[in-house]
C-alpha cells in the first residue's frame, strides 16, 4: 500500500526539487516509510530519492512507500525490469503474487526481492496488460513503457485502491489522491455540476470516471489507461473485466453453500499475506466476524488484533456481540468510542483526509477504528467492505427480491416473503423501495413528490443545476431485479463510495486496509447464485453465507437480523448536542456562497426536521459536509 503519482508532458520541461515536493509531500500519510523518484531523459531512465540538480524530462513518477511485503531496500520503488525497458510505481497488494512469480520463474525471469510488486512488473513484461486478470489483489499502479513509448496506467477489479488523472495545459498527469493534482498550475478547483448533485439529492460519490471537481477524473474500477508519451492528452479507459450476469449456478442450496465457503476461506487466507502485524476493523455483524472467525480458523496460533467502534446509544451498540466472537476467536479486542465534541474537533481533518463529501457521520466512526489500530501499531486490517453488496445486507435488498417476485408473476411466494419481511425492523419502508423497483421512470417521480421524496427539493437550487446541463436520473430494472442491484450497489451507488472512504480513512494513518469479500471468484459465483439463495423465502438476507459459515461463526451471530455496523447515532448529535454548532455552518457565509444551495430554504427545512414536520435523514449532514468541503479547498462554482 503506497502513494504513487507522475506526469507526462507535452514537452520536456525542468523537473526540481519543489516539483517533486508538490506531487510527493501530499501523499506522506499513504507511504511514510520510503520514497522516490524516476524521470526519462535523454541517456534513459535515471531514479533517486533526492534531486539535488534540476533535470530536463518530459516524464516523472513519483512513489511513497508503505512497507508490507520484503520490508528491506529490495522494495523500493520506482523498480525497473532487469534490461531497465519497464518501470513501475505501484500502489496495493498482489496477494497472488507466490503463485505468478513461481510461473514466472519458470519462464525465466529472475527475482531480486521478495515484493509482489516485482512479480506485477514481471508480469507485465512477460504477458503485457493479460497480468490484469491473473492477479488477484487491490491494485493502482503506473508502468513506463519504452518498448511502446506509453505510460500505462490500470485499477484493479473494484476499484479498492484510488487513481486520479488531469489533461491539463502542459499534458497528463496521475495521482493516488486529488491533492497533488490540484496542486498543479492551470486546473481549476470548478465543482462538477452534475456530481454535486447526486451528492446532494441522494449522496452519491465516487462511480464512473467523474469526481466532484470538474477537471479532474478517476480511472474507474476494472479499467487501465494508456497514455503516449509523444500524445500524452489523447487518453481514453478500457475495461477490462466485467461480471457476466446471464451466467447461472445449478448447485444446490448446500452445494453452493460448501463452495461459497471454500472461496471465502482462500480468499481470506491470501489476504493474510503480509510481513507485518494483521489485525481486523469489527463491528460484530456477520461480515466482519466471519473474517476474524476465518483468521483464527486459518492460523490458531496468530495473535489477532480486532478494532471495534461502540456507539454511546444502546440501539446502536453492539458490544454483546464483539464479545461474543472476540472470546471465541481469542482475540485482542480493542473497544472504541467517540462523542460528537470530538467529531467537531476532527472534522476539517477529516474532510482533507477524505477530499470529497462523504455520505453520514458513519465515516468518523470509521476514522476513530483506523486511528485506534495505527496507535496500536497494526498495519495492515481486514474490514469487510463489499459482502452487502453481494450478499444483499442492507434492507432495501429484500424489495428488491419481493419486486422480482413479483416482477416475474410468483404471487404466493411474494405474499409468503412479504408476510415475513413485515415482521422485521422499518418493515413500512419496504412499500417505498417496492415503488422504485416497479415503477417506469415517469411515475416514479410523482410518487416521490407524494412521500416527501422529490428529485428537486426546494432546498436545491434547481435553476442553478439546470442551467448547467444537470439531469435527475431515475433507474429502470427488468425481472431479476435482486440480481440488478446488487450489480449496480458494486460498481455504481454504495461500493465505489464505501472503498473511498476506507481508503482515506486507513491510509491517514498508514494502514493498509483489505478487503477479502472482493475478489472476482467470490463477485462471479454470488452474482450467479438464484436470488433465493441470496435473500431467502422467510426474507433472511445472507441466507447462503449464513449457511457457508456455520461451525466456524458462533450461531448467535449467524441467527442475528439486524444490521447496524459503525453507526453513529447521528440525529441525536447534529439536532440536540451539535445544534448550535450546525446552525452557526448552515447560517453562515460558507453556505451563503455556495449558490447551487437555496440557503433560506436549507434553513426552513433544517427547522421542520428540528419541529418534527421534516423528516430527518443524512441530507443534513450533506449541508453541513458541503460547506465545510467547500471552504477548505477552495471550491468554485463558476
Amino acid at each position: 500500500m503506497c502513494g504513487i503519482a507522475g506526469l507526462v508532458l507535452r514537452n520536456a520541461a525542468e523537473l526540481d526539487a519543489s516539483m517533486l515536493h508538490a506531487l510527493s509531500e501530499p501523499m506522506k500519510h499513504r507511504g511514510p516509510d520510503d520514497h522516490g523518484w524516476c524521470v526519462l531523459t535523454a541517456g534513459g531512465v535515471r531514479c533517486g530519492r533526492s534531486l539535488e540538480q534540476p533535470l530536463k524530462s518530459p516524464v516523472i513518477l513519483v512513489h511513497r512507500r508503505l512497507a508490507i511485503l520484503d520490508l528491506s531496500e529490495a522494495g523500493w520503488q520506482p523498480m525497473a525490469t532487469a534490461n531497465g525497458e519497464c518501470v513501475i510505481v505501484h500502489n496495493g497488494e498482489i496477494y497472488n503474487y507466490l503463485e505468478l512469480r513461481a510461473e514466472l520463474e519458470r519462464l525465466g525471469h529472475p527475482f531480486h526481492s521478495h515484493t509482489d510488486t516485482e512479480v506485477l512488473l514481471n508480469g507485465y513484461a512477460e504477458w503485457g496488460l493479460g497480468i490484469l486478470k491473473r492477479s488477484v489483489g487491490m491494485f493502482a499502479f503506473a508502468i513506463l513503457d519504452m518498448r511502446v513509448r506509453k505510460l500505462v496506467l490500470a485499477r484493479d477489479f473494484f476499484g479498492i485502491k484510488p487513481l486520479y488523472f488531469t489533461s491539463w495545459r502542459d499534458g497528463f498527469a496521475f495521482a493516488s489522491q486529488l491533492k497533488p493534482l490540484l496542486n498543479l498550475p492551470g486546473v481549476s478547483r470548478r465543482v462538477n455540476p452534475q456530481r454535486l448533485y447526486e451528492y446532494l439529492r441522494s449522496g452519491l460519490t465516487d462511480h464512473g470516471s467523474e469526481t466532484l471537481f470538474a477537471d479532474i477524473y478517476q480511472v474507474p474500477a476494472a479499467h487501465y489507461l494508456e497514455v503516449s508519451l509523444d500524445h500524452p492528452c489523447d487518453v481514453q479507459p478500457t475495461r477490462y473485466w466485467e461480471i457476466d450476469l446471464s451466467r447461472r449456478c445449478e448447485l444446490s442450496f448446500q452445494e453452493a453453500a460448501l463452495r461459497l465457503r471454500e472461496l471465502f476461506l482462500e480468499s481470506v487466507r491470501l489476504h493474510l499475506r503480509s510481513d507485518v502485524p494483521v489485525g481486523a476493523a469489527f463491528s460484530g455483524g456477520i461480515d466482519s466476524s466471519s473474517i476474524v472467525m476465518a483468521m483464527r480458523c486459518l492460523n490458531p496460533d496468530q495473535t489477532i488484533h480486532t478494532f471495534s467502534y461502540l456507539a454511546d446509544d444502546p440501539a446502536l451498540n453492539e458490544e454483546r456481540w464483539v464479545d461474543i466472537v472476540g472470546a471465541s476467536a481469542r482475540a485482542v479486542v480493542h473497544k472504541i468510542a467517540s462523542d460528537p465534541e470530538q467529531l467537531v474537533a476532527d472534522l476539517e481533518h477529516l474532510v482533507d483526509v477524505q477530499e470529497e463529501p462523504f455520505g453520514s457521520t458513519s465515516i468518523y466512526s470509521q476514522y476513530r477504528v483506523f486511528q485506534a489500530a495505527g496507535t496500536a501499531g497494526i498495519k495492515v486490517m481486514l474490514d469487510g467492505q463489499g459482502a452487502d453488496e453481494l450478499l444483499g445486507g442492507y434492507e432495501f435488498y429484500t424489495a428488491a427480491r419481493l419486486a422480482s417476485l413479483m416482477r416475474q408473476g410468483k404471487w404466493s411466494e411474494a405474499l409468503h416473503l412479504w408476510h415475513k419481511s413485515s415482521k422485521q425492523p422499518r418493515k413500512n419502508r419496504l412499500w417505498q423501495y417496492l415503488g422504485k423497483f416497479l415503477f417506469a421512470p415517469a411515475v416514479q417521480d410523482g410518487l416521490r413528490r407524494l412521500v416527501g421524496r422529490e428529485m428537486w427539493p426546494a432546498w436545491l437550487n434547481s435553476s442553478w443545476f439546470v442551467a448547467r446541463g444537470v439531469r435527475s436520473q431515475v433507474q429502470g430494472y427488468g425481472t431479476e431485479i435482486l440480481q440488478e442491484e446488487l450489480h449496480r450497489s458494486l460498481v455504481h451507488t454504495s461500493l465505489p463510495m464505501l472503498l473511498r472512504y476506507e481508503d482515506r480513512n486507513s491510509m491517514a494513518y498508514s494502514i493498509e486496509s483489505r478487503v477479502p469479500f472482493l475478489t472476482p471468484a467470490l463477485a462471479e459465483f454470488l452474482l450467479a447464485l438464484p436470488e433465493e439463495f441470496i435473500i431467502a423465502p422467510n426474507g433472511t438476507s445472507k441466507a447462503v453465507f449464513r449457511a457457508a459459515m456455520r461451525d466456524i461463526v458462533p450461531d448467535a451471530v449467524l441467527s442475528r437480523r439486524d444490521k447496524i455496523g459503525f453507526e453513529t447515532p447521528e440525529r441525536q448529535w447534529l439536532c440536540v448536542k451539535l445544534r448550535p454548532w450546525v446552525e452557526k455552518i448552515l447560517w453562515g457565509d460558507d453556505m451563503l456562497r455556495i449558490p447551487a444551495v437555496n440557503a433560506e430554504a436549507v434553513q426552513r427545512e433544517w427547522q421542520g426536521i428540528l419541529e418534527g414536520r421534516k423528516r430527518f435523514d443524512n441530507r443534513a449532514w450533506r449541508w453541513v459536509n458541503l460547506a465545510v468541503w467547500t471552504r477548505l479547498n477552495g471550491v468554485h462554482f463558476d
